[in-house]
């Protein structure tokens, strides 16, 4: 029922088209990879899934198969009509527009509760991930494809060479894990880099006091100048007092601290 790589191959001449490296197009062609995505996601009966990018529809019939119900977000106007014809008759949705600048409210009006399944293009990933995170409530749980290093900073814990903003205001939100690699060969065209699957659920209450307003500004302060020790980074925004108070050590680096210390900090400085 998915797509092969002849099929990509045929959609693509029959209609005059290629992918769009502009618009980080990168279109799965392994049947096993989608039918992966599905299973890992746990999309199954009488689940609202909800797919961006979803290109000439890979993904979107491994999910269907699985038995969910899609809405499909495409900002490609020339792949809807395709999209259109390849799940024709199927329990999908297809809407056209921008990831970045939809009104989701309108889109996820039918169910209180969605996950987010996708190979995202490459290009907005992780202004998207954390959009919707901040954004976007009704979405509980995602299951993404991404470049291995993006995913690699989703998912970092403190310690981890990866770890940056990313990685701390993904934490604020929900807890991601990396669920597996994909390789390169799967694409058409081929990226020139690994991808991985992240998994993150969505946290059902903040797991710290602070609210994000009050962290964020921290964060940013301090990996803006991440190879500089925080009293350095932070001397215009923390006291010596407030690094005390809160336990934390004025002369470590950003990427030594969790989500937790920077709550500490942030309630320090009050």
């Amino acid at each position: 029922m998915t797509h092969t790589p002849a099929d990509i191959r045929e959609l693509l001449d029959r209609h005059g088209l290629e992918a769009r490296r502009a618009l980080g197009q990168n279109f799965v062609v392994d049947p096993n990879t989608v039918r992966r995505i599905a299973t890992l996601s746990g999309a199954g009966p009488d689940t609202n899934v909800v797919e961006i990018g979803p290109g000439l529809g890979s993904l979107t019939l491994a999910l269907v198969e699985a038995g969910a119900s899609v809405t499909a977000v495409e900002a490609d106007s020339d792949l809807v009509p395709i999209l259109g014809e390849v799940v024709e008759g199927m329990p999908v949705r297809i809407v056209e527009g921008d990831a970045m600048a939809l009104d989701w409210d309108e889109v996820l009006a039918d169910h209180e509760s969605w996950q987010l399944v996708a190979n995202l293009p490459y290009n907005i990933a992780t202004p998207l991930i954390l959009d919707l995170l901040r954004d976007v409530p009704q979405i509980t749980s995602m299951l993404v494809m991404v470049q291995l290093e993006v995913g690699e900073r989703l998912a970092a814990p403190a310690g981890d060479s990866a770890i940056g903003i990313p990685s701390i205001l993904t934490a604020f939100h929900g807890t991601a894990t990396i669920a597996g690699r994909v390789p390169p060969t799967v694409f058409h065209p081929r990226p020139r880099v690994d991808s991985a699957l992240v998994r993150i659920d969505r946290h059902a209450e903040p797991p710290v006091e602070s609210p994000l307003e009050s962290i964020e500004p921290l964060v940013r302060a301090a990996y803006g100048q991440r190879r500089k020790m925080l009293r350095r980074s932070l001397g215009k925004l923390v006291t010596a007092e407030q690094f005390e108070t809160a336990g934390v050590d004025p002369q470590a680096r950003p990427e030594t601290l969790d989500l937790t210390a920077w709550d500490r900090l942030a309630r320090a400085v009050g």
